[in-house]
């Protein structure tokens, strides 16, 4: 759903860079709050795992394919305000190297697929999470349902940006139509991804999932006939970091296969804006992006003729290109937390 230059008049496109400014301001404050010793080194990873996945487009329709958009599985591994901080971090990474998403319609782009779905999806899943069992598979459910929804919302805020600075005149019924219905195909894709990868983790380490920290309970002991709370141990921290170190190692190499090995087997159809631009005409006006000529454009890298190396050697760069930007954004917010903010759960627990 990567907006390109030109779709979207220059005023309301500049409306929407501030808007999505002033959210990321917030959500570099709130990520202060979101961010301790454990998941700031994981945000990062979080990122460049979520621009991995989304160079696997999955077929939906005859002609059409989608892709992660990542806001829900963010919102819920590292929590809402870090999450848009991970999704905004992928679409500059996408925009700047890929000449993936127009540089125009960033903050479109940061709007519709970064605060959008991470807002919507993390409001869901909240709410789910208060009417259903305090078990982790309703953390793997209510993850499906926000991703699922999550999706269509987001096609729906960008129907309303059309109606309102689209620049061709194309009747917005048959815009919201074609977007909505394609979407929610593709939401379904994006809840199956998300539900594996919430429920992969949580499985392991529900400690490291934000969604999940309120279903965990303080370890109890039975003391003369009653429970009490149990001394915390002060081997928790090393042991957590050794485990926090083997979590990363396998989400990085996972993102690496996936990026520079997986993605050649992608779909190669339009994904559902594209194709719902073609078929509505919304694409008349769309401009040759800025970084047109970058080397990694189009995810290949520039002079390597083999399809299957290009793809996969631009697919690593990113990676390598996305962790290294996010981690450097997340230890900045972690190194500015102010004092008064929470350390993040430090005590012996036992999960649901």
């Amino acid at each position: 759903m990567h907006v390109p230059d030109g779709f979207i008049n220059a005023p309301v496109s500049a409306v929407a860079g501030v808007v999505a400014a002033g959210a990321v301001a917030v959500s570099l404050r709130g990520a202060r709050r979101e961010l301790d010793e454990r998941t700031a080194p994981l945000a990062g990873l979080v990122a460049a795992f979520i621009f991995a996945v989304q160079m696997l487009n999955f077929p939906v329709a005859a002609g059409t394919s989608g892709h992660l958009l990542g806001g829900a599985l963010a919102a819920i591994l590292v929590g809402p305000y870090t999450g848009v901080l991970c999704i905004s971090v992928v679409l500059l990474m996408q925009g700047i190297l890929f000449a993936d998403g127009g540089l125009t319609a960033l903050g479109v782009n940061v709007l519709d697929m970064g605060i959008t779905t991470t807002v919507v999806a993390y409001a869901l899943f909240r709410g789910l999470l208060g009417v259903l069992p305090r078990t982790r598979r309703s953390v793997t459910a209510a993850s499906f349902v926000a991703a699922l929804v999550s999706v269509p919302a987001a096609a729906c805020v960008f129907t309303l940006i059309y109606w309102i600075g689209g620049t061709t005149d194309i009747p917005i019924g048959k815009v919201f139509t074609a977007m909505v219905g394609v979407h929610v195909l593709i939401g379904i894709g994006e809840a199956v991804i998300t539900a594996l990868t919430v429920g992969a983790v949580v499985a392991v380490r529900p400690d490291l999932v934000h969604g999940a920290r309120g279903l965990t309970t303080p370890l109890k002991l039975r003391v003369d006939g009653e429970l009490v709370d149990a001394p915390a141990r002060q081997s928790v921290a090393p042991v957590a970091a050794r485990s926090t170190r083997g979590i990363r190692a396998i989400g990085l190499v996972t993102a690496l296969v996936l990026a520079g090995f997986v993605s050649f087997y992608a779909s190669a159809s339009p994904d559902g804006l594209e194709k719902v631009a073609a078929d509505q005409g919304i694409d008349k006006k769309t401009e040759e992006h800025a970084a047109k000529d970058s080397p990694l454009a189009d995810y290949g890298v520039k002079d390597v003729s083999d399809a299957r190396i290009s793809g996969g050697l631009a697919g690593v760069i990113g990676v390598g290109a996305t962790i290294l930007v996010g981690s450097g954004v997340f230890y900045v917010v972690r190194r500015r937390r102010t004092p008064d903010a929470p350390a993040g759960t430090a005590r012996t627990e036992e999960t649901v």
